[in-house]
């Protein structure tokens, strides 16, 4: 159902919106964390370590694609709020194209290079084969993953967080019921988990083409929509890229970790995918009030209803604050216990490696939530420089603690990496934020002045500048 986000109670559909959106992430990361546990209950320590060895590589394919996508999906959503039918169907058919370029060139470089990146980051010769098995297998199936984001990104941009919820669940139900058949029942191994992902992502992005096709005709799409606009495409790359970029800076700085984290053993690592799994799952519901937060920061930007941003920021801003606070103190009383569930055998040494990494990364989730508020605030209003320099300054900062700090007090140096990152991310897109709003209410002063002297005619109406984009800034 297509909802318009510019009226109403700001708090309230911030919260409507994001829980869909919410649940939506749980089943995903539930699906990941079945998909762990059935590789290490069923195969044992080595393919859990393999997919861990890994998973960064996929992490960051679906970081840059989800990125680049979601940017598209920003001027979708900017063009549903200034009310432009045109705009939306054309700003559809210009992030088709736009996506389908990406993912040719992605998936070229990785199956080219896919074995040399593997050995860069030091994964162990006894788990290289199955960890080039597995990420080569998702890779090939990654115009399937952009095509789902993308779909679902155009249902999204129009208010309807809820539909991809449930294709999103009966994807990860179906997911987890092939990887059940392909490694227990047809003893498929590593690539029986890559093979479920894939199939099971394919038969999404047939149910997402055909509910837009019966239920949204206002994105029923015409011949002439097809028709490329260069400046069009220019408007929807100047948010993608650097979006994509901010993305892939997050996922270069996951990759040092990574390869810092291979280098103690295939203990570590099977510790380390098992804690970085319980973090994802317990910081879901921060992540799903930042995208909430684009979509809306979207409407209002097109529609021109700076003060309703603001409002809905400081509430959300709240609402994470108060939820971090639960969700660090749930996993530090708890972790050891969820990191066992992920073992086929009870072993304290990979539990005890867990949950040290726990312990010091939940002290920081209060900044990994301020980041998602005002990072996808800033990304919803087309603003992308700042969240394109937080995530450089992540990046710097959590490479250099990986690889300092664990070459002087070793695997606990690793632990600090992230933590450090989202305090520095964190001031950059606050600082950012508040400067944005400055500089608009700045161009809004300088709009009037220049109307008002045109009203008492010291000025041609021609020669009034309009600041700020849309036009329509109240």
């Amino acid at each position: 159902m297509i909802k318009d986000m510019t009226v109403g109670n700001p708090t309230g559909l911030i919260i409507k919106f994001a829980i869909p959106l919410l649940i939506g992430n749980l089943f995903q990361q539930l699906y990941n964390i079945s998909d762990i546990l059935i590789l290490g209950r069923i195969l044992g320590v080595n393919a859990l370590a393999a997919a861990g060895a890994s998973a960064p590589i996929f992490f960051t394919m679906l970081l840059i694609t989800f990125g680049f996508t979601a940017g598209l999906c920003v001027i979708t959503a900017q063009r549903f709020g200034a009310k432009d039918e045109e705009g939306v169907r054309r700003s559809v058919t210009h992030s088709i194209v736009a996506s389908a370029v990406l993912c040719f060139f992605v998936t070229t470089v990785l199956c080219t290079f896919m074995h040399e990146v593997l050995r860069k980051m030091n994964t162990p010769e006894n788990i290289m084969a199955d960890a080039h098995t597995f990420i080569f297998t998702l890779t090939l199936g990654l115009f399937l993953i952009v095509g789902y984001n993308l779909l679902s990104g155009f249902i999204r941009a129009l208010g309807d967080s809820k539909t991809p919820l449930y294709f999103l669940i009966f994807s990860s139900i179906l997911n987890i019921l092939l990887n059940l058949l392909f490694i227990y029942v047809l003893k498929m191994g590593i690539i029986g988990s890559a093979l479920g992902t894939n199939v099971a992502m394919g038969i999404s992005v047939i149910c997402c083409m055909i509910y837009i096709g019966k239920k949204f005709p206002i994105l029923k799409l015409k011949k002439e929509d097809w028709k490329l606009n260069w400046q069009f495409m220019k408007m929807h790359l100047a948010v993608a890229i650097p979006m994509s970029l901010q993305f892939s800076v997050i996922a270069i700085g996951l990759l040092i970790i990574q390869a810092v984290c291979n280098s103690f053993g295939a203990n570590t690592i099977a510790a380390f995918t098992s804690a970085l799994r319980i973090e994802q799952l317990s910081t879901q519901p921060l992540l799903a009030l930042g995208i909430a937060l684009a979509t809306y920061s979207a409407q209002n930007y097109g529609a021109g209803q700076i003060k309703r941003i603001r409002q809905g920021v400081a509430k959300s801003s709240l609402i994470s604050i108060g939820f971090s606070i639960f969700a660090a103190l749930l996993v530090r009383f708890y972790g050891e216990n969820f990191i066992d569930v992920f073992l086929k055998e009870k072993n304290d040494e990979i539990i005890q490696i867990g949950h040290d990494y726990l312990n010091i990364s939940t002290i920081c989730y209060i900044f990994l939530g301020q980041i998602f508020i005002f990072r996808n605030t800033l990304q919803g209003m087309g603003r992308t420089f700042v969240p394109l320099l937080a995530c450089i300054a992540e990046l710097v900062m959590r490479s250099f603690a990986a690889v300092y700090l664990a070459q002087h007090i070793g695997y606990l140096g690793l632990c600090y990496a992230s933590p450090i990152a989202w305090v520095g991310a964190a001031l950059v897109v606050s600082i950012g934020y508040a400067y944005t709003l400055r500089q608009i209410r700045q161009q809004r002063m300088y709009n009037r002045v220049k109307w008002l002297k045109h009203l008492l005619g010291f000025r041609k109406k021609e020669h009034i500048v309009q600041r700020i984009t849309p036009d329509n800034i109240k």
